[in-house]
């Protein structure tokens, strides 16, 4: 039997969301994507039982059978840019945790990720940076110009060649920190795991690009050999290296929104170079 790890929220919809989107992850897992800590149990509205997973330091083959999964949980796709998971809340707004990170309903969903990134990841979180007095107006504008690119088309590429022309299935909250590496041999659900095993997720319809954007935002363990075997899996479109700090975009304006201090000079050099 698996170990359980207690984790509480304050909003019962919280606790709903995160237990539908951990198992949504977890379906691409017989098309060979990613390992994905289970939920247990839902006992109480604000309280989920995780499945408890060791950590420890990756050996290269793991982070090769990471890279490779990681790609094929991207290719389940998603039904638009912007989609939570099926299981997700769906009364009130569509929005999750302490960030209110927004997702999109079918009804609203953008044609292209350019529109989705501009309004529902650049947009949103500077409007309530402002708010909170942490950009002043020319401060915002140079993110404004970004999205106006991103609307333009004009960073629209294509995804890795497993997920086809829509909205690839992300984890949403992919910095290293979710990333678990097991210790080999150590069995999990009477296996021996291969690769990571992933947790905290906040999964929805977008571009691969910006889950490994988010991997190399905070120093991944062996982070080129997860890449390389993601690419050789699923091959990236021309320019990707190009395009980290602009899908950066996105968790470093969460940061500026909930911390402030440091993260607000990172995202307006990053908000610069695409300006």
């Amino acid at each position: 039997m698996a170990e359980t790890y207690v984790k509480t929220f304050t909003d019962q919809d919280e606790a709903t969301a995160e237990a539908a989107g951990l198992e949504w992850l977890a379906e691409a897992e017989d098309a060979g994507g990613t390992r994905i800590a289970r939920v247990l149990a839902h006992p109480e509205p604000r309280v989920l039982h995780l499945e408890q997973i060791s950590d420890g330091a990756p050996a290269a083959e793991q982070a090769e059978r990471f890279g490779r999964s990681l790609a094929h949980t991207h290719a389940a796709g998603a039904p638009h840019w912007g989609a939570p998971s099926p299981g997700f809340p769906q009364q009130g707004s569509l929005r999750m945790g302490r960030s209110r990170t927004a997702f999109v309903s079918a009804a609203d969903a953008p044609d292209t990720w350019g529109e989705f990134f501009a309004e529902y990841r650049i947009r949103d979180y500077v409007s309530r940076i402002v708010d909170q007095g942490g950009f002043d107006g020319a401060e915002a504008a140079v993110f404004e110009r970004v999205a106006e690119r991103l609307e333009d088309g004009e960073f629209g590429a294509p995804q890795p060649s497993l997920v086809g022309d829509g909205p690839a299935r992300l984890h949403g909250d992919l910095w290293a920190g979710n990333v678990l590496w097991p210790t080999p041999g150590q069995p999990v659900d009477g296996t021996t795991p291969t690769g990571a095993v992933l947790i905290d997720a906040n999964p929805h319809g977008g571009h691969a690009e910006t889950d490994l954007a988010l991997l190399g935002l905070f120093g991944l363990p062996r982070l080129e050999t997860v890449l390389a075997a993601y690419d050789e899996a699923s091959p990236l479109a021309d320019g990707w290296q190009d395009r980290v700090e602009l899908h950066q975009l996105a968790p470093l304006l969460l940061h500026v929104f909930l911390f402030g201090g440091s993260y607000t000079g990172a995202a307006l050099r990053a908000a610069r170079r695409y300006a």
